[in-house]
């Protein structure tokens, strides 16, 4: 049952805040409640927090801890929360560089100023990001199996998915298991396959808005981090001098860069509505798709949906219950085709797939399950009004001489499915 308010019941994430001093804890819970979904769970020292803890009742996804408590002057509340697997944020009040060097021992995600003005503002944007992080695959390259976990750890602090190649030819052969990789950090020297050419040849598959390539190498090396620029790495590191700070700063600003670039590209190719792929990229893309399909001589199907009668839920239920009908459409149809196929929303309620390797039985066997599955969803509105769609599809199973003349031939049936009756299937 599809429910136009709530389709599930998501469990929040949850924050263990430490923090003694009463109004900036207070302040701190109504920034987050204004401006995330995070749940805070506050203790006001090194006690609370271990009963917290040790209670069991909590899992928490990070922890913003306050670097001096009275129970716990020098950061000991630090050790004791990741001694839990959490990723630590710390707050402190001090600017000293024995305290900061402290802090950054103990291996935590990022410290914050509380003197500050934004420093609010840079927690909610930290926890943010390692949510974001949670999704990303990062890989190390390095026959250092030392500087290697070095790597590692500090990229897994920051919750990243971590891969690691002790070589260039280990790396190439992860990237076939794992396309979507998004950064890399690789060393010069290795056996088998050097960085530089490991750079040379991701940068033959992947742009550098697809992928961040940082290159990492001995001190002294400024040929190196030259060669490494010019051959297509995002940037480069000194192995013996970088600093944790300038470390993750350098990961995040050039993962962030990635991600703006994806999300443009995105908004150039995607339906705002529905989330799947809009006109234009049906017609950029798959000319390519069916090209293709001619080539390697692989069967190639082409359907065209419509939400039968939509004019009347817009104009019984209105067009926010219209354009959510159609956002649950698009969410069916994503999760019942392969990234393989062109999925997209044509205009209005009428939707194209491009498929391959599905002969005309598949095709119609295929689409009739999609049918009874939009059929059978039930939808709520928010008055709490019970409603549901059907939906018609023309496909066209035959190769024609162009991607044109086949989503032609599918309208043409999907035309006959309107006038046949509707909530059908009509295959050429």
């Amino acid at each position: 049952m599809g429910n136009l308010i709530d389709d599930g019941h998501a469990v929040m994430k949850k924050i263990l805040l430490v923090e003694d001093n009463r109004f900036f804890g207070a302040m701190l819970i109504r920034k987050f409640a204004k401006e995330s979904d995070l749940e805070i769970v506050w203790a006001q020292s090194l006690s609370e927090s271990r009963d917290i803890l040790a209670s069991g009742e909590h899992v928490f996804f990070a922890a913003i801890l306050d670097f001096n408590l009275p129970d716990a002057p020098r950061g000991e509340v630090i050790v004791e929360v990741i001694a839990h697997s959490i990723p630590v944020l710390v707050f402190t009040a001090s600017s000293d560089a024995v305290v900061r060097d402290k802090v950054w021992s103990y291996n935590v995600v990022d410290y914050v100023f509380k003197d500050d003005a934004q420093s609010l503002e840079y927690l909610i944007y930290l926890i943010r990001r390692l949510e974001k992080n949670q999704q990303t695959k990062v890989m190390v390259v390095d026959d250092s199996s030392f500087f290697r976990k070095v790597l590692v750890d500090l990229l897994e602090t920051h919750q990243f998915q971590v891969l690691s190649a002790s070589d260039g030819k280990a790396a190439l052969a992860l990237f076939e298991e794992h396309p979507d990789i998004k950064l890399v950090l690789t060393d010069f020297e290795m056996p088998e396959l050097t960085g530089l050419e490991l750079t040379r040849k991701l940068r033959q598959r992947y742009r550098r808005d697809e992928l961040v390539i940082i290159g990492i190498s001995a001190a002294g090396d400024q040929m190196v981090a030259a060669s490494f620029i010019k051959n297509g790495a995002n940037d480069f590191i000194v192995k013996q001098t970088f600093m944790t700070e300038e470390f993750y700063s350098r990961i995040t600003q050039n993962i962030e860069n990635v991600e703006r670039a994806q999300m443009i590209l995105e908004m150039s190719i995607k339906d705002h509505l529905t989330g799947l792929y809009n006109r234009r990229y049906l017609f950029e893309a798959g000319i390519q798709f069916f090209d293709r399909a001619r080539r390697q001589k692989t069967t190639i199907v082409c359907a065209m949906l419509d939400i039968d009668h939509f004019k009347r839920v817009n104009d019984n239920y209105g067009h926010d219950v219209g354009d959510l009908v159609l956002r649950r459409l698009g969410e069916v149809l994503q999760d019942n085709f392969r990234t393989t196929d062109i999925v997209a929303r044509f205009g209005g309620e009428e939707f194209c797939v491009l498929a391959v390797d599905l002969d005309e039985s598949g095709a119609v066997k295929l689409f009739e399950r999609l049918r009874e599955k939009v059929k059978h969803q039930t939808f709520t509105t928010a008055k709490g009004e019970n409603l549901s769609v059907t939906i018609s599809i023309g496909i066209c199973t035959e190769l024609k001489d162009n991607l044109e003349q086949m989503i032609k031939t599918a309208d043409e049936r999907l035309y006959e499915a309107k006038e046949g009756g509707r909530n059908r299937v009509v295959a050429e």
